[in-house]
């Protein structure tokens, strides 16, 4: 159902966690429509907010059901925990203190020279239920007031500058098989309120994070015409905020962790777009792109 008439579409960003996969496994036609978008090679990239699994066990996810994913160095796809990762080589971060997976912390320290003998000098929160419980939250909170044992030498300026970095603020996610649960966002936010400060989003919704999958297209989306596309399950996590901010073509779709009015609610930009799915929304891209096509 298209609420204003798209434009061209020159290349495509797609979440995969409730746009191409409940859990583990695809929404209707899923695999076979990103094979048809390969096939024609229409440019694309897979933007995740993944937190709860390393980048590589959400690769061999995807691949183990049926998805044709590039490995290796391959540029295909984006998570937040690789900009986690640049982020601490950026800034030279030698001890986070990690709300993380197991497997998404070890990914993370890979990024840098790990230090456990140093002050903390950072929180990093992603999706991690076993660890939003009090001891973990207040130990989060400790660090970030300056408050924390490591840093008993530390200056009040370093202490003050700690950053509270989320990987995604979202406040809610689809449990293959038990609906929705509460995502990191809730626990961001609570941290957020307790130290007066705004948590630095890396992954989706931020601009940073479209700029940056956006600049890997280079010369390979079919020109410079027309738009780039972002389609997601959450109007806000996928389409709010940067996606915006960067007039990217935004379409919802109906699976996943959708539920019936999110695109008319209170307070909400509505998307450009709703599809019924992901692979119906493919359907009407390739067949505008090769009517396109043959006129050009």
């Amino acid at each position: 159902m298209a609420v204003r008439s798209r434009p061209k579409i020159r290349a495509l960003l797609i979440d995969i966690s409730g746009t191409l996969m409940i859990g583990s496994t695809p929404t209707q036609r899923a695999v076979e429509a990103l094979a048809e978008l390969r096939r024609c090679r229409f440019p694309f990239r897979f933007c995740s907010n993944t937190s709860k699994e390393s980048t590589s066990a959400l690769q061999k996810r995807m691949i183990d059901a049926g998805f044709d994913v590039q490995t290796g160095e391959s540029q295909e796809l984006w998570t937040s925990l690789k900009a986690v990762q640049d982020l601490i080589r950026s800034r030279n971060l030698k001890r986070p203190y990690f709300l993380l997976s197991e497997s998404a912390k070890d990914e993370c320290i890979s990024a840098g020279m790990y230090d456990p003998n140093v002050p903390y000098d950072a929180v990093i929160v992603g999706l991690a239920p076993t660890l939003f419980d009090y001891d973990h939250l207040n130990s989060a909170f400790r660090i970030l007031v300056g408050e924390d044992d490591s840093q008993k030498w530390c200056n009040e300026d370093l202490k003050a500058s700690i950053p509270l970095i989320a990987l995604h603020k979202a406040r809610y996610i689809e449990s293959s098989g038990h609906g929705l649960a509460l995502g990191p966002g809730p626990f961001v936010a609570a941290l957020e309120n307790a130290t007066e400060r705004e948590a630095e989003v890396l992954g989706k919704p931020s601009k940073a994070f479209f700029q940056t999958v956006i600049e890997s297209f280079d010369c390979e989306s079919h020109g410079s015409e027309g738009c780039i596309a972002v389609i997601g399950d959450d109007i806000q996590a996928d389409l709010g905020g940067g996606a915006i901010d960067l007039c990217l073509w935004r379409i919802l779709v109906k699976t996943g962790k959708y539920r019936s009015g999110d695109e008319s609610k209170v307070g909400v930009h509505p998307p450009d777009e709703v599809c019924d799915s992901f692979a119906d929304f493919v359907d009407s891209l390739l067949s505008a792109h090769v009517e396109r096509s043959s006129k050009e």
